[in-house]
């Protein structure tokens, strides 16, 4: 029989916890807490098993996670244990465990972390999977998962609550991994290349570098306003002005605006610097940090986003804005000759503009109209 993952009203809701609670309270007095400090060794991650299976067969082997769903057969049951690197079948058994332990088993929550120990087998469906002949609550789980597609698709709920989501959304948690080793490739590509990793000002008088809205503060020490970072230009530039000839800084910034899927009011930020070149120079070092990127961190320079591929191991192509809007929207601002001129295409081709705009700022409208969207192999412009 399968268990039931969660709720469906509040009574229910408020009953479960109640139970949860209950159990929690009855394995302190047994003498079985689980929130005491326990190490717990384990072999092997989940991943790990099914890609060497043939060699893991007949083997024992000692996993820990969290139990994502379990099925209880009379003297026999399963259950799926999810930690960092995916999940795996167990098959829990009466005999195997023993009655005590297989007792206790039964009593474990969706949830809870556990640890299992047993031998590495296919069942009769060819599903990779552990014979437990040990199972270990690890700690207790006093809440309850939401449903994978039902329980947390509010947008805003997902960011806030980011450890529930990493739990109930496998693919989060590639993200948060893959991640970390774009920073670190990032790192390793630059510092492979001569440049200097460096930390510079959070607070500062003024806040420069970018266009967008600060968040102040005020220290009191020196009785001062002061701002939190909105870039990581200014400072750089100074150390280039200083004799460093190559930095670069992985570091926080700070922006009072808006929040979105897209924007955050803070988030990580990347900025290098180097004396000597030009901006073909510059561009050179950009293409060949996304292909090394991409062959690091996703074995191959081609990759594929929202179901199109993407082709890092050719010349990224290079475009004038001009020329972009000229290939996507047949127009030629080189032929534009004042703002004039450039408002009255702009109003013919519905385009909302104000009167401060300059030809500029039109031909920027113009491009975020009719080029970005075709711009989907790697280009710049």
């Amino acid at each position: 029989m399968a268990e039931k993952k969660t709720p469906e009203t509040e009574a229910e809701l408020t009953e479960v916890l109640r139970v949860r609670r209950e159990k929690l309270a009855q394995l302190v007095e047994d003498g079985k807490d689980p929130f005491q400090i326990t190490k717990f060794d384990v072999t092997h991650h989940s991943a790990e098993i099914k890609d060497d299976f043939d060699a893991l067969e007949g083997k024992e082997v000692v996993v820990a996670g969290r139990m994502m769903s379990k099925r209880v057969m009379g003297k026999a049951s399963f259950c799926n244990v999810q930690d960092l690197k995916g999940g795996i079948q167990c098959y829990v058994a009466r005999d195997a465990v023993g009655e005590d332990s297989y007792k206790d088993f039964k009593k474990f929550d969706i949830g809870d972390i556990i640890g299992v120990r047993g031998e590495v087998f296919k069942t009769k469906t060819g599903e990779i999977s552990i014979h437990a002949s040990a199972v270990t609550l690890l700690s207790k789980s006093l809440q309850v998962l939401p449903e994978k597609f039902h329980g947390l698709t509010n947008t805003d709920m997902r960011y806030r609550q980011r450890y529930v989501d990493l739990i109930v959304n496998p693919e989060v948690k590639d993200t948060f991994v893959k991640r970390s080793k774009i920073i670190k490739e990032i790192r390793n590509f630059l510092d492979g290349r001569g440049f200097m990793e460096v930390e510079t000002p959070m607070l500062v008088s003024n806040a420069g570098g970018a266009a967008a809205r600060p968040f102040e503060t005020h220290y009191n020490a020196l009785n001062e306003d002061v701002k939190l970072r909105i870039s990581l230009e200014l400072y750089l530039k100074r150390l280039i002005v200083g004799g460093l000839e190559k930095v670069y800084e992985i570091g926080r910034v700070f922006r009072n605006e808006g929040v979105d899927t897209r924007h955050n009011p803070e988030f990580t930020l990347m900025e290098l610097y180097q004396a000597y070149t030009d901006y073909y120079g510059m561009m050179e070092l950009t293409e060949s940090l996304f292909r090394y990127l991409a062959e690091k961190v996703c074995g191959s320079a081609v990759i594929t986003y929202n179901g199109v591929e993407i082709d890092l191991s050719k010349p990224f192509a290079r475009l004038t804005m001009n020329d972009a809007i000229k290939k996507y929207a047949g127009i030629d601002f080189d032929e534009v000759k004042t703002d004039e001129e450039a408002k009255a295409l702009a109003k013919e081709h519905h385009i909302e503009y104000e009167e401060r705009h300059t030809k500029g700022d039109i031909i920027n409208l113009f491009f975020e109209e009719y080029c970005e969207k075709e711009l989907i192999q790697p280009t710049f412009i």
